[in-house]
C-alpha cells in the first residue's frame, strides 16, 4: 500500500489543538451555555440548571454531556425546550427510558434523556437537533446544605475530573462515548470519562451562576465565596462573567442553626439537633491514616495532603496506637503494624510523610483492605480510619462491595482535597463508617478544615442514637450516625402519626435525650431530600451485594419523583423533525480541573492513558511494598457479618487480594499466598448459602456475582478445588444460554456439603428468570 505524504502547508496545526479540542467558527461544541440559579432558604437550596446546546453542522446531531451535580441533590424535574416548544420529562425505569429515547430518535423525533451514573455524575443526551438549531434542557433539584461550626455550605460542582480506572479492558461495545475503556473493575468507565480539553482552550462554555439567600428568620452574618470571583447585591451572589467550568462553586453562609423538627404535612419529617454543650471523653484509639500519593494529587494538593496528614498525627496521644499508609499503585507503611503514638513514633511518621510525592495510579482498594486488617483486633479501643485523597477513582461500586461491609464496623473519616473533588464517593465512605467527610478546596481553607476534622477524629459527643415519639415508617429513617462537636445532627424520614419526638443516645456521662416539638411547614423539598438520601442508602447496599433491592429502588424513585441510578428522565417531542436518527454524534469535552498539573510526557498510568490528563509515573528508588494481605480471624468475623457489623446486615466479604493481582503496579512482586483452613470461612459460606436459598427465583446476575466472591474465598484459602470449580461454573452465568436453575441447584449442593449440611432436593422446573444485567454492566 502506498502512503502519499501531504504537503506541510496543507496540514498546519490549529492553534491550541489537542485531545478533545473542537474549534469552529461558532466556538466550543456542542454545549453553548450553563446557567445555574439557586434559591437558598435556611439549610435547603432549590436549584435550576439550564444547559444550552447548538448544532453548527449541516446534518442532524445528537449531543452528549457528562457533568456533575451535588451528590445530595434530589433531581425532581426535567424539561426540554426547542423551536418554541416545551416538553416536560417523565421519570421512568432506566431501561424503559432508554428504549423510548432510542425509538423516538429512530422515528425522527427530537428527544432528551437524563441519567445518573454516580451520585454526583450525570449524563444528558439530546438527539435530533436540527442544523443551526438551539435546544435547552433544564433540571430542577433540591439539595440540603451541610452545616458546621456556625456556617452552612452551598457547594455546586462544575466539572467531572478525570478518574483513575483500574482493571483490565473488556471487549464489546462501550457503555458510553467517553475516553476511558470499560474494564472488569469499572464496566461503565466510558460513561464517566468525558474527553478533556487542553488548558486555556478558547471559546469556553458561557457560565452564569446566581444564588439568592433567604436565612429563613435566622441572622445571616456573612457570605463568602472561596474559589470564584463574585458580585454581591444584597443577599444575592452572582459569578462575574468569564469564569470557567473548571472547579466547584463554594458559597459559605454564616448564621446560627437551631434544633428543630419540620413536618411537611405529607408524611415526611426533617430533624436538626444542635450538639449539646458538654465535652466528649476520649477513649484510646487505634487509628490508620491512609494518604493518597497518586499522580492526580500533584501540585498544591500533595502539599495540602501532607500537611493535613501531619496535623492528624499531631492529634494523637500516647494512649493511642496508629499506622500510616501511603499508596499509589502499591502500598507503603511507615511502620510495621500498629505502633504506640509516642513522641518518637509521631516524629518518625511526620518525617515519612514529608518525603511523600505524587506518582502512579489510585489503587484505593488495597490500602483500605490493609487498614481493615490492621484494625481487626477486638478490644475496647475505638477503631478509626482517616483517608486523605481527592477520591478520583471510577471503581466506587467495586470498593463498596469488597470493603464496605468491614468499613461499616469502623469509624471512617474522609478528607477530600481538590477543587473538583469526588464528594459523592467520599461522603458514601464516611457515611458507612459513621464518620465525617471534610472537603478542602485550597491551601487557604486547610487550617479551618483541620480544626474541624480534629474534633471529628476525637470521640463523638453522643452515640447509639434512637428516635421516639413519631410513628415512623419502618426502614425510612436515614442513617442516624453520631453527634460530633460543632456538627448538628440531620435526620430525614417518613412518619404516619405524631407531632414531636425525643432523641436519645449515650454520652460520656450516661444516657442523654432531647425533646423536640414539631412545626408544620409547606416545603415540598423536604420530601425530595429525604427520598434522595433514602435512595442513596439503598443504592450503597445494592453496590455492597444486596442485588434484590433493585425493584425497591425503582419503586421508591418513581413513587417520589426523584432520579436515581435505576431510573431516568426522558423528554420526547411528539412531532417528527427528521427522516430518522441523528447523522452525527458529539460528546462534549470538559475543562481540565483547576489546580491540576498539566500532563507529563511519557506518563501512562492505568485508565488515564487514554485521556489528556495523565498521571505522573512512579518515582524510582526503594520502597516498602505491602502485597495484598491475608485477613486475620478477627477481620474474618467482621467481613462475615459478625458482631462487628453494626448495620445488622450480612455484607459481602471483601475479596482478599492475591499478591500480584492488583493492576497498575509496576514491579508488584508475587509472594506466597496465605494458607487458611476451610473452617475460617465457614461463617461466610453459611451466609452465602442462606442468601442463596432465600432468593425468590434463580438469578443469573446474582449467581455470577456469587462466583466472583467464592473465587476470592478460594484465593484466601490458598486454593480450594471445590470452591474454585464452583466459582468457575457460576461465573459462566454471564454467558449466553446459561441455565439459572441448574447453576442455582449446583451452588446449593456444593455449599451445603462444604458447610456440613445436606443439600435440599431439587425443585424441578425453575420459575422464569430474566437474567437482566444491571445498567452499568454491559449486555
Amino acid at each position: 500500500m502506498n502512503v502519499t505524504s501531504l504537503e506541510p502547508a496543507r496540514c498546519l496545526p490549529v492553534p491550541d489543538a489537542g485531545f478533545g479540542a473542537l474549534l469552529t467558527e461558532r466556538g466550543n461544541l456542542p454545549l453553548e451555555s450553563v446557567d445555574v440559579a439557586a434559591d437558598i432558604s435556611g439549610l435547603i437550596a432549590g436549584v435550576e440548571v439550564t444547559q444550552g446546546f447548538m448544532n453548527p453542522f449541516d446534518v442532524t446531531l445528537e449531543a452528549t454531556y457528562v457533568f456533575p451535580l451535588p451528590d445530595r441533590a434530589a433531581v425532581t424535574g426535567f424539561r426540554m425546550e426547542a423551536d418554541d416548544r416545551v416538553v416536560e420529562g417523565v421519570l421512568k425505569e432506566r431501561g424503559q427510558a432508554r428504549a423510548d429515547y432510542d425509538q423516538a430518535l429512530r422515528e425522527g423525533r427530537r428527544a432528551a434523556i437524563a441519567e445518573e451514573d454516580r451520585p454526583d455524575v450525570f449524563t444528558i443526551r439530546v438527539g435530533n437537533i436540527l442544523p443551526g438549531e438551539h435546544v435547552s434542557v433544564r433540571l430542577t433539584m433540591s439539595q440540603p446544605l451541610p452545616y458546621e461550626d456556625g456556617a452552612a455550605t452551598f457547594r455546586f460542582p462544575l466539572v467531572v475530573a478525570p478518574r483513575y480506572i483500574p482493571g483490565n479492558p473488556i471487549d464489546g461495545t462501550p457503555a458510553g462515548d467517553g475516553a476511558a475503556p470499560d474494564t472488569d473493575a469499572v464496566p461503565d468507565a466510558s460513561r464517566i470519562s468525558p474527553p478533556v480539553l487542553l488548558p486555556g482552550f478558547p471559546n469556553p462554555v458561557r457560565l452564569a451562576l446566581t444564588a439568592s439567600v433567604d436565612a429563613a428568620g435566622l441572622e445571616l452574618r456573612e457570605l463568602a465565596s472561596s474559589l470564584h470571583v463574585v458580585e454581591e447585591e444584597g443577599h444575592t451572589v452572582r459569578l462575574r462573567p468569564g469564569e470557567r467550568l473548571d472547579r466547584d462553586f463554594i458559597l459559605r453562609l454564616s448564621f446560627d442553626a437551631s434544633t428543630s423538627l419540620q413536618l411537611d404535612g405529607a408524611g415526611t419529617f426533617a430533624l436538626t439537633v444542635v450538639p449539646p454543650p458538654f465535652q466528649a471523653t476520649r477513649t484510646p484509639r487505634d487509628l490508620v491514616l491512609v494518604l493518597d500519593r497518586s499522580g492526580s494529587m500533584g501540585g498544591w494538593k500533595m502539599v495540602a495532603a501532607r500537611r493535613a496528614a501531619a496535623r492528624i498525627v499531631d492529634t494523637l496521644t500516647p494512649q493511642d496506637r496508629f499506622a500510616v499508609l501511603t499508596f499509589d499503585s502499591v502500598v507503603e507503611e511507615a511502620f510495621e503494624g500498629l505502633v504506640e503514638a509516642s513522641d518518637r513514633n509521631r516524629y518518625r511518621a511526620v518525617e515519612h510523610l514529608a518525603r511523600v510525592d505524587a506518582r502512579g495510579g489510585t489503587e484505593l482498594l488495597a490500602p483500605l483492605r490493609r487498614a481493615i486488617t490492621l484494625l481487626g483486633a477486638r478490644d475496647e479501643r475505638e477503631r478509626v480510619v482517616v483517608l486523605v485523597t481527592d477520591g478520583q477513582v471510577g471503581n466506587e461500586d467495586q470498593i463498596l462491595e469488597q470493603a464496605g461491609g468491614a468499613l461499616s464496623a469502623t469509624r471512617v473519616h474522609t478528607v477530600g482535597i481538590d477543587r473538583a473533588v469526588n464528594a459523592g464517593f467520599l461522603g458514601r465512605l464516611a457515611g458507612l463508617g459513621a464518620g465525617r467527610c471534610e472537603l478542602v478546596e485550597s491551601e487557604d481553607r486547610l487550617d479551618a478544615a483541620m480544626e474541624q476534622i480534629h474534633r471529628r477524629i476525637g470521640a463523638p459527643l453522643v452515640t447509639d442514637l434512637s428516635l421516639k415519639g413519631l410513628e415512623v415508617e419502618p426502614g425510612t429513617v436515614t442513617h442516624l450516625g453520631s453527634i460530633f462537636p460543632g456538627v448538628p445532627l440531620r435526620v430525614y424520614g417518613r412518619y404516619r402519626d405524631g407531632s414531636s419526638l425525643t432523641v436519645r443516645g449515650m454520652a460520656a456521662g450516661g444516657p442523654w435525650e432531647e425533646h423536640v416539638a414539631g412545626m408544620t411547614v409547606e416545603n415540598p423539598a423536604i420530601r425530595a431530600v429525604w427520598a434522595r438520601a433514602h435512595l442513596r442508602e439503598l443504592e450503597d447496599r445494592y453496590a455492597m451485594g444486596e442485588h434484590d433491592l433493585e425493584s425497591e429502588i425503582v419503586r421508591t424513585s418513581l413513587e417520589h419523583g426523584v432520579l436515581c441510578r435505576f431510573t431516568a428522565y426522558v423528554a420526547i417531542d411528539i412531532r417528527q423533525v427528521a427522516e430518522g436518527g441523528p447523522e452525527h454524534r458529539v460528546i462534549q469535552p470538559v475543562e481540565p480541573p483547576s489546580g491540576w498539573e498539566p500532563p507529563q510526557a511519557g506518563s501512562m498510568m492505568g485508565g488515564f492513558a487514554a485521556q489528556a490528563m495523565t498521571m505522573a509515573a512512579p518515582a524510582a528508588g526503594p520502597r516498602m511494598r505491602v502485597p495484598a494481605p491475608g485477613f486475620n480471624a478477627a477481620a474474618d468475623e467482621f467481613l462475615a457479618g459478625g458482631p462487628g457489623d453494626v448495620t445488622g446486615r450480612a455484607p459481602s466479604m471483601p475479596a482478599p487480594a492475591v499478591p500480584g493481582a492488583m493492576p497498575g503496579g509496576p514491579g508488584f512482586g508475587r509472594s506466597p499466598r496465605p494458607a487458611h483452613r476451610l473452617e475460617s470461612i465457614k461463617p461466610q459460606l453459611v451466609a452465602e448459602l442462606d442468601r442463596l436459598k432465600a432468593l425468590p427465583a434463580p438469578d443469573l446476575l446474582y449467581l455470577a456475582d456469587l462466583g466472583s466472591r467464592l473465587a476470592a474465598l478460594a484465593a484466601y484459602l490458598g486454593g480450594n478445588e471445590e470452591l474454585e470449580t464452583l466459582a468457575r461454573e457460576l461465573e459462566a452465568a454471564e454467558r449466553p444460554g446459561a441455565d439459572a436453575r441448574t447453576l442455582h441447584d449446583r451452588a446449593v449442593e456444593v455449599l451445603t456439603a462444604l458447610t456440613g449440611g445436606q443439600a435440599p432436593p431439587s425443585t424441578g422446573q425453575a420459575p422464569p428468570s430474566t437474567g437482566r444485567r444491571s445498567f452499568w454492566k454491559r449486555a
